[in-house]
């Protein structure tokens, strides 16, 4: 057993999504989105780079003395995977450990809608989960495919920095690549996919301009592919593809996404009341009349095809944390700070909110 393990077991323990490791700090836990300090001793940086090598591969030591950054998995077996960040500070050495239970949970355990379920059986085209970092992307995105694994029999083909889920094979076949190990990038990875005879293809992280084209390019070409970005709304998910694109290629991606994409959840985290997390999500289903928006570059209209939408399960974000306010699952001053329309959730507030807010 490795001494960080001890850690991992108090973040078990403890129900902490995050461990940070920092030389000349004590360690911390994140829990329920706020960060809580470990009654342990400062951590030397010596001391510490001993136990985080205790851990790592060779070849990402090497890559984290080269570079002073590195990514990779790390798991407990019987408790969990972590995502790890090695990354060099002012004071040495320190390390993020972000968890990932070893069992999927199901759509029906988190609660999703039903039509997040009906994207899992899709024959072809793009859907996206998007959100802030530690917004849950990873975790919807898997149960999607996890339903996807177990009513479906074709080749499901991941392709992530570093492998988070890990999914046995039921009624698919389940490859997973990890950029770095197994392929030298995403872009490789996925130009390497289409001869793969994959039938859904899950992209870990859609980052730069060639893994966003070569992840449309496959959806228009009869593949079911599952993409993650860092937007905050369906619309300006739309956006961030296309503005990826030189100005020149802007109309023929607009054109080509529009006949491709078939859903965007734009999600966010909150604290539930008494504890523990929950989820709002924003659903667009990219309908005739939505691709048309799309195609056209009226992308400003989708908010109110959201709106009218609801019949094909379609939600607004500001409309679902509201629901969840009302139902006084989640506290006001969270959904004030993480709404789009904020001027909806002041009355809510018991104070004023500041000119910073």
């Amino acid at each position: 057993m490795a001494k960080i393990d001890a850690f991992f077991k108090l973040m078990n323990d403890q129900g902490a999504s995050d461990l940070h490791l920092v030389s000349g700090q004590p360690p911390a836990l994140r829990l329920r989105g706020e960060i809580e300090r470990v009654k342990y001793k400062v951590l030397e940086n010596d001391e510490l780079k001993a136990m985080l090598y205790e851990i790592a591969p060779e070849d990402k030591i090497k890559v984290y003395e080269e570079t002073g950054d590195v990514d990779f998995g790390y798991e407990i077996p019987g408790l969990a995977r972590y995502r790890a960040n090695f990354f060099v500070q002012k004071y040495g050495c320190a390390a993020v450990f972000r968890q990932i239970p070893s069992n999927v949970l199901t759509a029906e355990q988190l609660g999703l809608p039903p039509v997040l379920t009906k994207l899992a059986m899709l024959p072809r085209g793009l859907v996206l989960v998007t959100g802030p970092t530690g917004s849950g992307k990873s975790t919807t995105m898997a149960a999607i495919l996890d339903y996807a694994n177990k009513n479906r029999k074709d080749h499901i083909l991941t392709v992530e920095d570093p492998i988070e889920f890990v999914h046995k094979s039921q009624g698919c076949i389940v490859n997973h690549r990890e950029v770095g190990r197994h392929t030298k990038s995403f872009g490789a990875a996925l130009k390497g996919a289409l001869r793969e005879d994959p039938d859904i293809i899950l992209v870990g992280e859609m980052r730069d301009l060639e893994t966003i084209a070569l992840a449309v390019e496959a959806a228009s070409t009869g593949h079911l592919v599952f993409g993650t970005l860092h937007t905050s709304s369906a619309a300006k998910t739309v956006d961030r593809i296309i503005e990826v694109f030189p100005s020149s290629q802007q109309d023929q991606i607009r054109s080509t996404l529009a006949d491709g994409i078939r859903a965007v959840i734009a999600q966010n985290l909150f604290k539930k009341i008494p504890k523990g997390r929950c989820c709002a999500q924003e659903i667009l289903i990219c309908t005739p009349a939505v691709r048309n928006l799309i195609r056209e570059n009226k992308t400003f209209q989708i908010n109110s095809a959201i709106q009218t939408g609801k019949k094909y399960g379609m939600q607004l974000l500001d409309d679902h944390i509201m629901d969840m306010l009302q139902k006084k699952q989640i506290y006001p001053e969270d959904a004030y700070q993480k709404a789009v329309e904020k001027a909806r959730f002041v009355p809510f507030l018991k104070t004023p909110p500041s000119v910073l807010d």
